[in-house]
């Protein structure tokens, strides 16, 4: 099948927007990914699908570790950041609202969830590497999640 004709057909299936990070080189590193899923709950596991030439999946794969946050409706913006279709976030985040999770890792602060994730397994898959995370905390806040859906943005409605 046709990449273009199957990105076409995928851009059916909704997803929350989530970022991903990692330390890097004494700084942080992160991209947006929209493939978060739960795995299991015995023992916790999330599933998350990060584009194998990015920096922030050499940074998961290094460090072994990752946060993920589950980014709120009115955050787009740092959506199109870390996608890289907005002005790249420096390294530290400085310019990023975020909190450090127990172990260090940065998590947007404002987003209605985040998972702070040991790597369990890393698996090659075709252009992405499935990064499935050992959940060691995790914490969920208010709000809307932002999804995204046939290319754009959207909110829950309900």
């Amino acid at each position: 099948m046709d990449s273009a004709d199957l990105r076409d057909v995928l851009a059916a299936l909704p997803g929350g927007v989530v970022v991903v990070a990692a330390p890097f080189e004494g700084s942080f590193r992160g991209l947006t990914a929209t493939s978060l899923t739960a795995v299991s709950l015995d023992p916790p596991l999330v599933l998350v699908s990060l584009d194998s030439l990015a920096v922030t999946t050499d940074a998961v794969r290094t460090a072994e570790r990752f946060s993920i946050s589950l980014l709120e409706r009115r955050q787009e913006f740092l959506a199109e950041r870390f996608a890289g279709r907005a002005p790249m976030v420096a390294g530290d985040w400085h310019e990023v609202p975020h909190r450090l999770s127990p172990g260090g890792l940065p998590y947007v602060e404002g987003g209605v969830a985040w998972f702070e994730c040991e790597l369990e397994q890393a698996h090659e898959a075709g252009d992405h590497v499935i990064a499935i995370g050992a959940v060691v905390h995790a914490e969920r806040a208010a709000g809307e999640p932002l999804v995204h859906w046939d290319r754009a943005f959207w909110r829950l409605a309900h």
